[in-house]
């Protein structure tokens, strides 16, 4: 039986990871001999459109001995959809599969990556998905690759901004990625102690921000951090974007929220305040050992799942044991931020109660 693998969508620490475990786990001479199957497996290069321009890579377990020390993913990746209305090359990715002699695929990816995967599936392609997003928003799993490594980003470069806010008695305003959840922006604030954390799920009033600053003002410090998701909003539906390009799943680029914020605290408070944008060094650098861990538990599972024939599933960690879910509810909608549970809509900032 051979398998592929891709990656689709955006990079993060983790992907290697997978791919090395699906890879092992597969080609373990041990375990060959206990199933029924044999297996060979290919690397699909830059997610679907390896797939569209067809563009596979052997791998073995000698290729992928070391992949999941770093980040990124070797095996490239792209926002290409098959399924695309403007130019739907669905049909092309078929007859690709068909050619290579593919009878299953592993896709790593979010919601489009993992919708383009259950689409196939629904035309008679065996899938199996492996949950990755740092914005923490799929549903049907307590984790998808990158986010834990993508957090320790955020707290880090927040530790290093505190030294040059204090010394300057600055407001900084960071800005993380997070188009629709604020995971991210919430579990990066909570972490580094930001005095206000900004998330999609919750517009927020300027006014009621400087207002919170100007009561902070020389009560404790003399300096604050605020921390915004990249999805935040004033109003609702009105977001902020770099320009008007749409990416093949219909995405618009986001950013800008955080130059807003900075100009406008000091145009309305006179406190001095800079904005720093994270982007893409969230996604950079070298897994964390949760990333590491749950890479491999993730590539494990989905080799589980192949040898049962369990597809058109993606892999799923629940309540702290392996699991996995039918793709379809998985993309029918996002995991957003439960407000009462976990966000102070008074202070703008994760809650003081938890029980």
């Amino acid at each position: 039986m051979r398998i592929a693998v891709l990656t689709g969508g955006g990079d993060c620490p983790g992907l290697n990871g997978a791919i090395k475990w699906v890879t092992k786990t597969a080609l373990d001479p041990v375990l060959e001999k206990k199933r029924s199957v044999k297996f060979d497996v290919i690397g699909i290069k830059d997610g679907w459109r390896g797939l569209v321009e067809v563009d596979p890579a052997r791998l073995d377990e000698e290729i992928v001995r070391t992949w999941d020390r770093y980040g990124g993913t070797n095996l490239g990746t792209s926002r290409t959809n098959p399924f695309n209305p403007k130019k739907d090359t669905s049909e092309k990715v078929m007859e690709n599969i068909a050619k290579l002699g593919i009878d299953v695929i592993v896709a790593i990816g979010g919601e489009d990556t993992l919708g383009v995967a259950s689409k196939l599936y629904r035309r008679g392609v065996k899938v199996v998905g492996i949950p990755k997003t740092i914005d923490g928003d799929l549903v049907g799993t307590d984790y998808s690759l990158g986010f834990d490594s993508a957090v320790n980003v955020i707290m880090e470069e927040i530790d290093r901004l505190r030294t040059t806010a204090g010394s300057h008695n600055r407001i900084f305003v960071v800005e993380t990625m997070g188009r629709h959840a604020g995971w991210l922006a919430l579990h990066g604030g909570e972490c580094s102690g930001a005095y206000i954390i900004l998330i999609p799920e919750h517009s927020f009033d300027m006014q009621r921000v400087c207002a919170l600053l100007e009561e902070r003002r020389g009560r404790e410090i003399q300096y604050s951090i605020i921390v915004v998701s990249e999805g935040a909003t004033m109003t609702v539906h009105q977001e902020f974007c770099k320009d008007d390009k749409v990416d093949e799943f219909g995405h618009r680029s986001l950013g800008g929220i955080a130059a807003y914020i900075a100009q406008a605290i000091e145009g309305k408070t006179g406190f001095e305040t800079r904005y720093v944008v994270l982007s893409h060094l969230q996604r950079g650098g070298a897994p964390s050992a949760r990333d590491r861990l749950m890479a491999r538990w993730f590539g494990i599972a989905a080799v589980d799942m192949i040898v049962s024939e369990d597809f058109g599933r993606m892999v799923s960690y629940r309540h702290g044991e392996m699991t996995s879910v039918p793709m379809k509810d998985v993309t029918d909608h996002l995991n957003l931020i439960d407000l009462d549970k976990y966000y102070d809509t008074e202070r703008y900032n994760g809650k003081r109660s938890i029980l």
